[in-house]
């Protein structure tokens, strides 16, 4: 992976340069893209990413859309603090860390950081993971496979034990693929805090609450429990991420 940086005029890309050759404002128009017969499906969300066809492999593109009360001051205008604490600019930098550590994650492509004056948007383009299926879409196989279970405790353990706290660690920010091997995503707005044990705590409660939506309280109690077994027999031994 070689991180490299365009600009022209107040738009600023970060992207990898083994694999994107000619980086632009091409690489985020989701029009263009559409009108290619590029678009291969779309993730539900607020953030509606597009599932693309690119000649640099198949990948997800990803806008960032505000939430919450924030919302109905702007749909996706940030205020803009400097580069490196932009939205998509320190998410890309996030998941290049921990692709590069060999945890199971998205491998990052490119990100936009555009100006507007006092303000930003932006996006963010990643590697597309084949055949996997967010947990939370998977309520029938979660009453009857505890495997599943203990890799998905396992999988947390293993970002955990790097100092990584997601900041939204629900049932769709986690895919499942073959053999149950787990994958974590959207790590807009996650941290490095090695030996936070009140916030990786919180994480798991996120997790549980999110589950609550779609496993009835007997099923996720039992769940739950090889969750725990999976993320406490873990044995990874990494260190922090540096």
């Amino acid at each position: 992976m070689k991180p490299s940086t365009y600009k022209k005029n107040s738009r600023i890309i970060v992207y990898d340069a083994d694999l994107i050759q000619q980086p632009g404002a091409h690489l985020f128009a989701a029009e263009a893209w559409e009108s290619s017969g590029s678009v291969v499906g779309q993730a539900p969300g607020r953030s509606s990413a597009l599932f693309l066809e690119t000649g640099f492999g198949p990948a997800v593109l990803r806008h960032y859309f505000r939430g919450g009360w924030a919302a109905h001051l702007s749909r996706d205008r940030y205020v803009y603090t400097g580069l490196e604490r932009s939205r998509p600019i320190a998410e890309f930098h996030m998941l290049a860390r921990l692709y590069k550590m060999g945890l199971p994650v998205p491998q990052p492509l490119a990100a936009q950081c555009l100006r507007e004056g006092l303000f930003y948007s932006g996006d963010l383009m990643t590697r597309r993971l084949l055949d996997v299926i967010p947990l939370a879409d998977l309520p029938d196989i979660l009453q009857n496979d505890p495997a599943m279970w203990i890799a998905t405790g396992a999988c947390i353990r293993h970002f955990h034990d790097h100092g990584l706290v997601h900041a939204d660690l629900n049932a769709r920010n986690i895919l499942v693929g073959s053999e149950n091997t787990v994958y974590l995503i959207d790590f807009d707005r996650a941290q490095i805090r090695p030996g936070a044990r009140n916030l990786f705590e919180a994480n798991l409660k996120r997790l549980q609450r999110s589950l609550r939506k779609i496993l009835d309280p007997g099923q996720l109690e039992q769940g739950w429990k090889y969750l725990q077994r999976g993320y406490k027999e873990a044995r990874h031994q990494p260190g922090p991420l540096q």
